[in-house]
């Protein structure tokens, strides 16, 4: 790369470390392409590649004012960064896939019934209580979330059952997970 494509890269960066979103989306357009296609190198799946590539975005955008060019380059930060989120969702997938397939080795041993019996009034209480702080979440988190999670719709089909664009959606799941998080605590 070039030293003027440097020395812009680091301008756009001052200029979002001060809230640009301008210079944000200059960034973005400069800097996606490659850092998906490095994300969908590692993640092997578009979707997850898409999320990888949102959340890396967001923490730059996030820790703007963090970076330091004496330490590289703003690809270089902007590609380790992807990459670890990359690494991050590798890891989870996989101890979800490791409890998963504990839980079914351990199935067997205990009885359906007496768990839930058992947990019983416990989920109760928690379905009661995360029913009444849904209900305080803005009406387009609320559908955007009860779409994902409880109708287990993917993005892009959320997308199309809401005709909202891709980003606007994943955007109010992001905006109401993080409302959702703030209420329970305050709930507790």
């Amino acid at each position: 790369m070039e030293k003027d494509d440097q020395q812009y890269e680091l301008d756009l960066m001052k200029r979002v470390a001060e809230g640009s979103e301008l210079a944000f989306a200059s960034l973005y357009d400069r800097l996606s392409p490659f850092l998906y296609s490095m994300a969908l190198r590692i993640m092997n799946d578009a979707n997850e590649a898409e999320d990888v590539l949102q959340d890396g975005f967001v923490y730059i955008w996030r820790q703007a004012g963090a970076f330091d060019p004496s330490r590289g380059s703003v690809v270089s930060w902007a590609v380790l960064i992807v990459r670890n989120k990359a690494i991050d969702r590798l890891r989870v997938r996989r101890k979800g896939e490791l409890l998963q397939e504990r839980a079914t080795s351990l199935s067997g041993l205990v009885s359906d019934r007496d768990d839930q019996s058992a947990l019983e009034p416990l989920l109760r209480e928690r379905r009661a209580r995360l029913k009444s702080v849904l209900a305080e979440l803005a009406p387009e988190q609320r559908e955007a979330l009860q779409l994902s999670f409880f109708s287990g719709l993917t993005h892009e089909e959320i997308a199309t059952k809401i005709a909202a664009p891709l980003g606007t959606v994943k955007a109010r799941i992001r905006r109401g997970l993080l409302r959702l998080r703030q209420l329970l605590k305050s709930a507790t």
